[in-house]
């Protein structure tokens, strides 16, 4: 749904940019769940203005310089613009900007993409992560965290099942909830066995790769976007959790058949072996079976905005779990 944000200060925002005109026009851009951003028009052109929530401008400024040293590179990106000072971040009222030059292009999801557009996908993410290898400062990778504790899960289950069936005004959703909630509970415990290790291939990713931060033009991918979550973690889940999102379809299967064409391109373009992207896919399954973020936003946080995500999420787990073999083979084959 559109979201009311308070107009930022582009009048003094562009008085730090030589070049960048005088404003015209802000408005936000509707799309997207975290990232608050505008579509700014000034007497010089459209550009894109995004207030980073996080504030923090050491870390802002080296997403700001990957995505430099990417393009570099030739990947398709949009780093920001420097002001009269050489800086991309600008702290205003103890808030932090960037302007980016605006990207005419569409996003497109995996239902858009034919088999070669899977494979174009596949290539770009093995580029994106051999360039954040060559661009990138070595890092210490941060602590291993533990997969996810099913007794937990467990617990999360029975609170999200009082918070939907103890409404007193209930929906669809709240009824598709609590099946989904009875129903991943009986799979846990059916499957509680497969707890996997944590991932150890561990390298610089984007950290957010899905249809809402990639625009194309055409066929073509214009831009990679929000870059916001760029950390060190394992680089074969970002493949996995990409494609779940890209090629999940209305009724939770996924589209195979372009996943094969897409995980084949990326093995290709970033070297990577079929047995890492095997157990990336066992990872990120365990990962999504005892996952509720959907439903904690919606009932503990009050917030509906990822609710329309939910009817595919939660069907996407039962047919993964049933599929198990099949999805396996589409990243590894």
């Amino acid at each position: 749904m559109p979201r009311s944000y308070a107009t930022p200060p582009v009048k003094d925002l562009l008085r730090r940019y030589g070049s960048a005109g005088s404003p015209l026009s802000c408005e936000p851009v509707a799309q997207g769940l975290l990232n608050r951003g505008y579509r700014l028009a000034t007497t010089h052109g459209d550009f894109f203005l995004k207030h980073h929530l996080d504030g923090d401008p050491a870390a802002i400024s080296r997403q700001h310089r990957a995505t430099q040293r990417l393009q570099a590179l030739g990947v398709p990106v949009a780093p920001p613009l420097a002001d009269t000072d050489g800086d991309t971040v600008t702290v205003l009222g103890g808030r932090c900007y960037a302007l980016h030059p605006w990207i005419d292009g569409r996003h497109r999801d995996g239902a858009q993409l034919s088999t070669a557009g899977s494979q174009r996908l596949g290539a770009l993410l093995g580029l994106v992560h051999t360039g954040l290898e060559q661009v990138m400062e070595a890092e210490t990778a941060p602590p291993e965290h533990e997969s996810a504790d099913p007794s937990d899960t467990f617990d999360v289950i029975d609170a999200l099942l009082g918070l939907a069936g103890g409404r007193s005004t209930r929906d669809t959703f709240d009824e598709l909830a609590e099946h989904r909630l009875r129903e991943r509970r009986r799979l846990l415990e059916r499957h509680a066995h497969r707890r996997p290790p944590p991932g150890t291939a561990r390298g610089w990713v984007h950290g957010d790769f899905h249809p809402l931060n990639l625009l194309y033009r055409g066929a073509e991918p214009a831009a990679i976007i929000d870059w916001d979550r760029l950390g060190v973690k394992p680089r074969a889940e970002e493949v996995v959790r990409a494609a779940v999102i890209f090629f999940v379809q209305p009724t939770g299967e996924l589209e195979l058949a372009k996943v094969r064409a897409y995980a084949r391109a990326y093995r290709r373009a970033a070297a990577v072996c079929a047995t890492e992207l095997a157990a990336a896919v066992h990872r990120v399954w365990w990962e999504r079976l005892n996952d509720f973020w959907i439903l904690r936003w919606r009932y503990q946080l009050h917030d509906r905005r990822a609710d329309p995500l939910f009817p595919a999420a939660s069907a996407l787990v039962v047919w993964w779990t049933r599929e198990y073999e099949a999805v396996c083979e589409a990243f590894a084959s």
